[in-house]
């Protein structure tokens, strides 16, 4: 099914929306672990990881969830399809991919704030391993807009088969 063109822009309105916004989530998640690992006093390292908890429960994985879905509506409902080309696929694996880490990385940094709050320790490695968890959940997300920007050609057996027999049904 295709949409109508008023419920397709609000979709790609939606999708592109959260989209930025998990993008910029996550770059406000690595700029309180940079510094964090810059300052290294205690107290900031630990309000840190409050702030890191928040964002991500309340920003990032909302956003994740918000990109995947809509993502899906707008592959569904437009010309593109969901498994006619692989720039489509590869941008579902992508965003499948970085929102289950993420969601099992949320689990590590949760941990991490309570065995802060319990004990008062500050944990300078865990918040390296976020450097790197955010750095590199950063260049996907920055794969993925790169996909729908160039849309690199290339359909799959499932979408030539498709577009054939479009293509008869349009012949007389």
């Amino acid at each position: 099914m295709i949409m109508t063109p008023g419920l397709r822009k609000f979709a790609l309105t939606a999708h592109i929306t959260s989209s930025v916004g998990w993008l910029g989530a996550v770059v406000g998640f690595l700029v309180l672990v940079v510094s964090a690992l810059t300052m290294q006093d205690a107290q900031t390292v630990h309000s840190v990881w409050i702030a890191m908890e928040l964002i991500g429960w309340f920003a990032i994985v909302p956003l994740a969830f918000a990109s995947l879905l809509t993502g899906l509506v707008l592959s569904l409902g437009t010309k593109w399809g969901l498994f006619r080309h692989y720039w489509v696929l590869f941008k579902l694996l992508l965003t499948s991919i970085a929102t289950l880490v993420l969601l099992l990385n949320m689990q590590t940094v949760s941990y991490l704030v309570g065995v802060a709050a319990e004990d008062g320790s500050v944990d300078l490695v865990g918040m390296r391993g976020e450097l790197l968890h955010a750095g590199v959940g950063l260049l996907v997300l920055i794969m993925i807009i790169i996909l729908s920007v160039y849309k690199p050609r290339g359909m799959t057996r499932y979408g030539m088969r498709k577009q054939e027999q479009e293509r008869k049904a349009l012949r007389p």
